[in-house]
């Protein structure tokens, strides 16, 4: 058990900050997810006549799309 302590003493907290590969696709994956709100929002406003009974649910998971790309987009990796 203590080797065990020692050895991993050591690698703990080796890299700290988040790498680039690790940035970048969070920014991706931000910018999909914002994308796919965009067009939720789009098309829920363009037939909000024929989702009549379910418009409510649409735009709340619209708005939920949205606020999850942008604090994907904003978001700094550490």
């Amino acid at each position: 058990m203590l080797y065990v302590e020692s050895t991993l003493k050591g690698k703990i907290g080796m890299s700290e900050e988040g790498g680039f590969g690790l940035t970048l696709a969070e920014k991706f994956f931000g910018l999909i997810i914002l994308a796919v709100g965009g067009i939720t929002a789009y098309y829920t406003w363009t037939s909000s006549q024929s989702l009549d009974p379910f418009s409510g649910l649409f735009v709340f998971l619209t708005v939920v799309l949205l606020a999850t790309g942008i604090i994907l987009l904003t978001a700094k990796t550490e």
